[in-house]
């Protein structure tokens, strides 16, 4: 990665089929001297245009600035980190409720709930209780949408699994490492997890334009089933660990746990993606490696028609999951408009040339 100034977009959580999954520990970071402030207060009370401002503040004086997205509304921030002062923001609050481990030492908590007019909210007490409730209810039917798609690309990942030769796989990962990686050895691995892609109420979406800032070179493995690039990545991962790398490790949102969608690997400029039926690349790749190198072609046209059925019912339930999440924030904007009601942002702005102040003085320390 080049040394000019990046501000780059990622997400740390997303409704998946087991619920809502996010990796916002990534946020706090002690052991590297890391500060964070973790902002508290109800839907509409500022967090994210707080979050916005402070970053496009300190955009032209950090070397690399990472905005974490929500993806219940991808214009909406969840979290903000400036890597060159060592300090990160995030919003606390459910789905991702964040409690400080080392309270005023590492993480301070900027408390937004100081500044609202709790009889104005006590008032409408009933429907915002009913309006948390609603959204609280297409979010789980989202993701129970999400987990029939799931159930069925895993079914194809199966079938193509059975039809991939993984030591083929493993083999080219080996060369491809050697002539791409180099010979580094070391002690410095480090490895972060993000998420590149979500589903969103805007369909899903990935931000491939943090992999274009962050990488000259491009592979775009291309792999509707997931099973070769799934071997693929996971061979590259271990490698590149081994070999003292720093990565961005970037899960699939529909298995954060075990699917690897996309490696980014910034001291290299090198980044590696995934794309398929619903993850497209709009730009133009150094090299594309598609997964039909290491299948049997032949052997899968013989499960044709189950493939073909699962990838259009998937594409359906995915679509309907999208058109929950629409609701889902449709009903969150009408919450939202209770508590800006009800909010001081004078005091909120005030707040924030606290804390700013707070995070300027961490640059005079870089």
């Amino acid at each position: 990665m080049e040394s000019e100034n990046k501000v780059v977009d990622f997400f740390l959580g997303a409704n998946s089929p087991k619920g809502f999954a996010g990796y916002f520990s990534e946020l706090s970071k002690p052991d590297e001297d890391y500060r964070e402030f973790v902002i508290k207060g109800g839907p509409g009370t500022g967090k994210s245009s707080f979050m916005q401002q402070i970053s496009d503040e300190l955009k032209d004086k950090d070397d690399f600035i990472e905005r974490i997205h929500c993806s219940s509304d991808a214009n909406s921030l969840d979290g903000v980190i400036c890597h060159k002062a060592k300090v990160s923001i995030a919003d606390g609050t459910a789905p991702h409720i964040i409690e400080p481990s080392f309270p005023g030492a590492y993480q301070t908590v900027v408390n937004f709930s100081e500044f609202w007019n709790e009889d104005s909210l006590y008032e409408k007490r009933v429907n915002i209780r009913d309006s948390f409730i609603k959204n609280k209810k297409l979010h789980e039917r989202c993701c129970r949408f999400l987990q029939a798609a799931n159930s069925l690309l895993t079914d194809s990942y199966l079938i193509a699994l059975d039809c991939t030769d993984s030591l083929k796989i493993a083999k080219f990962a080996k060369r491809l490492a050697q002539r791409e990686f180099g010979s580094k050895k070391g002690k410095g691995a480090k490895e972060n997890i993000r998420l590149l892609s979500a589903v969103t109420p805007s369909g899903v979406k990935t931000y491939f334009d943090t992999v274009l800032k962050m990488c000259d070179k491009v592979f775009v493995i291309k792999d509707d089933f997931g099973a070769s690039s799934r071997i693929l990545l996971s061979v590259l991962r271990k490698i590149l660990l081994e070999s003292g790398h720093e990565i961005y490790t970037c899960y699939c949102p529909l298995n954060p746990n075990e699917k690897i969608d996309h490696i980014i690997i910034p001291e290299l400029s090198i980044g590696f993606v995934t794309t398929n039926k619903f993850v497209v690349e709009d730009f133009e790749p150094y090299r594309v490696i598609n997964f039909s190198r290491f299948t049997d072609i032949d052997r899968l046209k013989l499960k044709k028609q189950r493939l073909s059925f699962n990838k259009k019912a998937a594409t359906e339930l995915i679509e309907e999951a999208v058109s929950i999440l629409k609701m889902a924030k449709a009903s969150h904007d009408e919450l939202e408009k209770y508590y800006i009601q009800a909010i001081n942002f004078d005091q909120v702005d005030y707040k924030q040339k606290e804390v700013l102040e707070k995070i300027l003085q961490r640059y005079k320390l870089a």
